[in-house]
């Protein structure tokens, strides 16, 4: 049966709407879970792409062949092939208008025809292009307008029920909802997916969103809520997702939603410890406690946890918590004072205590040497020559080097001070 549709489709002149319909046919039955029928979507697509290229101008002076070259492009087709077409259309089949919200949103500028796409949905509603139209006015509005991107997605989904149109409207409803903090919807959309698209390719992302949405809104979304939309799921995809939500409270600090989830995930798993416990809930538990004031409890639980009952992802998480928990623990280390040779203590080499980073704001003294370093009196410069006399010929590299190397860096310092006091108004 597989391989029929390529014979029947190389042994005859199929019009392009009769193709397509079989395209759409292996893209619903894909997310409703016959994942085998992925390669043959991608042979349709190309097989569809070769006839529409090859298709004369007469072709599309049927209507329903130019909506499925439409509908095409809207379904992972080449939207080059459209432009090939539309350059080729000098008879008008292809509504310029629809044409022009295609190309511009397959480019990446579908804002700029947000308005466009709103006044032709209503338009093209009950036609086969309408719940397409729909589910791209949802995307190009949502980024500026969410709640109205929820009625786009609302109508894609109820003009084409049981289809990948459906199955992207919703997820994409869970992401809007979210959005304007529509919680009791987000979980309304939750609910319709679990039941309807579970199987899908694309169920990844919706648990990635329903995890997003118990951990965030955890209160709202209720331990019920979390039952009743995993409820229609076989055993092991609801473990997985409760293992998901107890590892992302865990990271957000959630305590009672780590140790309820991880506990659900225990009991649908049957993995206990010697006691007939579950192993996990005491992990996310204590993980989840090392953030708390109560660290010596949360060290606790995680070294009452077996190694042998985790993972090794759990027990790398085990491990980063007690290395976290334990320094947590450890008292404060003052580390010794930097010393270093004071110049000014001359041929003595004294070590003195040096400040770690240089004060910032000066003393008396150093304000009042802030005052006239600007304009060195004559005295001052006297003395700045009895230094360098003292001290050496810097470019000879004499012992004094040190001492003017420090009498520079302390007026450099200085004059650093002055500026930032006339800045805060200290100085006049």
């Amino acid at each position: 049966m597989a391989a029929w549709p390529g014979v029947a489709w190389s042994d005859s002149n199929l019009s392009p709407y009769k193709m397509l319909r079989s395209l759409q046919f292996m893209q619903d039955a894909v997310v409703l879970g016959d994942h085998s029928a992925g390669d043959m979507q991608r042979f349709m697509l190309e097989t569809i792409d070769a006839r529409l290229r090859s298709a004369d101008a007469e072709t599309f002076s049927e209507p329903r062949n130019a909506d499925a070259a439409l509908v095409y492009a809207m379904s992972g087709g080449n939207p080059a092939t459209l432009s090939y077409l539309v350059a080729r259309d000098v008879d008008g089949n292809f509504d310029p208008r629809v044409v022009n919200v295609l190309q511009k949103y397959f480019d990446g500028r579908g804002m700029q025809v947000a308005k466009s796409i709103g006044e032709l949905v209503p338009e093209y509603r009950r036609t086969a292009l309408g719940p397409y139209l729909a589910l791209i006015a949802g995307n190009i509005t949502f980024p500026s307008d969410a709640k109205t991107a929820l009625g786009f997605f609302d109508e894609a989904r109820l003009g084409a029920p049981g289809t990948i149109i459906e199955e992207a409207a919703l997820r994409r409803s869970i992401v809007a909802s979210m959005g304007v903090s529509e919680v009791e919807k987000a979980l309304s959309y939750s609910r319709r997916y679990a039941r309807r698209f579970v199987h899908s390719p694309y169920s990844n992302q919706f648990a990635d969103l329903f995890v997003e949405l118990v951990v965030k809104h955890y209160g709202v979304v209720s331990e019920q809520d979390v039952g009743d939309v995993l409820e229609p799921m076989d055993t092991a995809r609801r473990q997985e997702i409760y293992l998901r939500i107890a590892r992302a409270a865990t990271l957000r600090g959630n305590q009672e939603l780590a140790r309820l989830s991880a506990s659900e995930a225990q009991r649908l798993s049957g993995l206990l410890d010697g006691s007939g416990q579950p192993v996990l809930p005491g992990l996310y538990e204590g993980v989840a406690s090392v953030s708390s004031s109560d660290v010596v409890s949360a060290i606790d639980k995680l070294s009452a946890v077996s190694d042998a009952a985790l993972s090794e992802r759990d027990r790398a998480l085990r491990k980063a918590a007690r290395a976290i928990a334990e320094q947590i623990l450890q008292p404060p280390v003052i580390d010794d004072p930097i010393r270093t040779n004071d110049p000014r203590a001359g041929a003595t080499g004294q070590a003195v205590l040096a400040p770690p980073v240089p004060a910032l704001l000066p003393s008396e003294d150093e304000q009042q040497a802030v005052s006239v370093e600007a304009a060195p009196e004559p005295a001052q410069a006297e003395n700045e020559s009895a230094v360098q006399a003292a001290s050496g010929d810097a470019t000879t590299g004499g012992a004094g080097e040190p001492v003017l190397d420090f009498v520079k860096q302390s007026r450099g310092r200085l004059g650093e001070i002055d500026a930032l006091l006339e800045q805060e108004g200290n100085i006049k």
